[in-house]
């Protein structure tokens, strides 16, 4: 099994908004995903950790994302040949998750 690849996405949210975005983000994963048929699966096992599975092309990676309050820490392990990609995937993630810290898409921006 290769090393954990480990990418911190800094935010200045504040841990519980970081939550509430992270949770309200995370039913859009999937269509991010290269290949068009990922399925994710979600848990939050504690509090401040949210735990994903993403499926796609017949390979799991499990994933952790610890929110704190001036960042999130995101934990992937990568399956065998995909640690060959872990620079570009990181990459991938990282703007993916710094979009999704920026946006808000639940404020009420009409008032």
């Amino acid at each position: 099994m290769t090393a954990p690849t480990i990418i911190d996405i800094p935010h200045q949210l504040g841990r519980e908004e970081a939550k509430r975005r992270m949770a309200a983000g995370v039913g859009k994963l999937a269509s991010h995903i290269p290949g068009g048929a990922a399925r994710v699966t979600s848990s939050w096992p504690s509090a401040d950790r949210l735990a994903l599975t993403v499926a796609t092309m017949g390979v799991e990676v499990p994933c952790t994302v610890d929110a704190e309050d001036s960042r999130l820490r995101v934990t992937l392990q990568l399956p065998g040949m995909l640690g060959l990609m872990a620079g570009p995937i990181a990459g991938i993630v990282q703007k993916q998750g710094e979009r999704l810290m920026l946006e808000d898409k639940s404020a009420d921006k009409t008032a």
